[in-house]
């Protein structure tokens, strides 16, 4: 039989006990080591990380009152919090054991033990031991991605007075717990400013869920949401907690919202007004304390108009409403913005000290930029990737191109997504990034052209 891959030490004063262990356990663990005194405890753990102590309980001879091994407890859970440690103790020392747990320890066993009792003590205690690791590993995987997104949202930049507006108006929200609502075309910052207003929340500490609506199918949306109980349907294996359940106490941001369909949108008004939530498949129902956040690319008035989306749930999520200005609205940030895209890919493709020349910004400074912030910041990270030296011309950016060679590309490129995509681009360049009207030239209703966008990421 193999052994089992784990690491044990065994402190004790009695050298019988500490070689009748080890020949036993060494057959069934890849490391045991031994111990007779208790002050080179430390050592020992800066050679090796145990995953399993054995610990005796009393180390001066006519002393059994278990202080000696409560010390070394305290001094092994210094130094590894995450030590599983097994107290020996004598037989009819149930207190003392007791008194051990309560202090950190993880399980006991009297001596003389059974061999079977002391491999099944063991190997309960490895098992919690894995568990340990697996959640400490689990946290830190969790702050290291929450670290990551934080910084990469930390930068919501803009000195212009579009900016200053949206600024003003997180600052005076933030700490309140309205729901708000941003409206925006694509690629102007949304997220962005649901996680400012999220950071400059009494919520703050707590988590932010982002829900991307326009991705989640009608079936999956309840369940997805609200989540399920076991048995459900066909795929629930396991109880899941919805979206809302994981936001308690926090943010929840449901990104596209203008995309849930007239059923859906009854349904989330139910559980906005009521705060309670049941999961697919139960009925009991679970209250929610979250801070709503909504944002859309579409202009909900008038799709409410058109009997598209539901007043009543418009004016439950639009307590307070920010409009994102687009990047044509705001040219004056154009410097600051390249500047940060610069510095954060440069970094990236280790190509430091990039630089653009006063030309090339006057250049980007007049194109119409459909695609926004997020249109801006791939084409800096483009010319950085295809740029032979550190400073970035006219040529690194592709902008536009001559009629000819247009014509050129259209006539190579059948691919129909991309032609589709690129008809879009050039109806939205042609009435300067006016939805309605690209959509008529294009034989679109509004709505079908904004579903478009989204899908092209525009």
């Amino acid at each position: 039989m193999a052994k089992i891959e784990a690491k044990i030490l065994i402190v004790d004063d009695d050298i019988d006990v500490l070689n009748t262990a080890r020949m036993y356990l060494k057959q069934q663990f890849t490391l045991v080591q031994i111990e007779s005194n208790p002050e080179l405890i430390p050592l020992h753990f800066e050679r090796e990380s145990f995953d399993v102590v054995l610990l005796d309980m009393n180390f001066k001879k006519g002393e059994n009152d278990g202080s000696d091994g409560l010390h070394w407890l305290n001094q092994i859970l210094d130094i590894d919090p995450n030590a599983i440690v097994i107290l020996v103790t004598a037989y009819g020392e149930f207190d003392l054991a007791v008194q051990a747990i309560k202090s950190g320890g993880t399980d006991f066993i009297t001596k003389p033990w059974k061999n079977e009792k002391l491999y099944a003590t063991i190997t309960s205690a490895l098992q919690l031991r894995h568990s340990k690791l697996e959640v400490d590993r689990l946290k830190n995987t969790t702050k290291s991605i929450t670290d990551d997104v934080e910084q990469k949202y930390s930068n919501f930049l803009g000195n212009s007075a579009p900016m200053q507006r949206v600024f003003s108006l997180i600052e005076k929200v933030g700490p309140t717990d309205a729901n708000v609502l941003i409206l925006g075309e694509n690629g102007t910052g949304k997220e962005l400013a649901a996680r400012a207003l999220h950071k400059k929340s009494d919520r703050a500490n707590q988590v932010f869920i982002k829900v991307d609506l326009g991705s989640i199918s009608e079936t999956l949306f309840e369940s997805e949401l609200f989540g399920h109980v076991k048995g459900a349907f066909t795929d629930a294996k396991e109880d899941k907690p919805g979206r809302f359940e994981l936001a308690q106490g926090g943010t929840l941001f449901l990104d596209e919202i203008g995309n849930l369909s007239l059923p859906l949108q009854a349904k989330l008004l139910s559980v906005l007004q009521q705060r309670k939530v049941s999961r697919v498949g139960s009925g009991k129902e679970i209250p929610i304390d979250i801070r709503l956040v909504c944002a859309t690319n579409m202009p909900l008035y008038e799709v409410v108009d058109e009997g598209e989306f539901r007043q009543d749930l418009l004016y439950r999520i639009n307590t307070v409403e920010l409009k994102m200005p687009s990047l044509s609205e705001r040219i004056e940030d154009m410097d600051i913005l390249v500047e940060h895209f610069l510095n954060v890919f440069g970094k990236k493709y280790k190509k430091t000290n990039m630089r653009i020349d006063a030309g090339t910004m006057n250049k980007l400074k007049k194109h119409h930029w459909p695609g926004n912030i997020r249109e801006l910041e791939h084409s800096v990270e483009r010319a950085i990737i295809l740029a032979d030296g550190n400073k970035l011309g006219p040529n690194d950016f592709m902008l536009g191109s001559t009629k000819a060679t247009a014509k050129a590309q259209e006539d190579e490129n059948l691919n129909i997504t991309e032609n589709e995509k690129r008809l879009i681009l050039k109806a939205l360049d042609k009435h300067n990034g006016n939805v309605t009207r690209a959509a008529k030239e294009l034989g679109l209703d509004r709505l079908a052209l904004y579903r478009r966008m989204q899908k092209y990421g525009l």
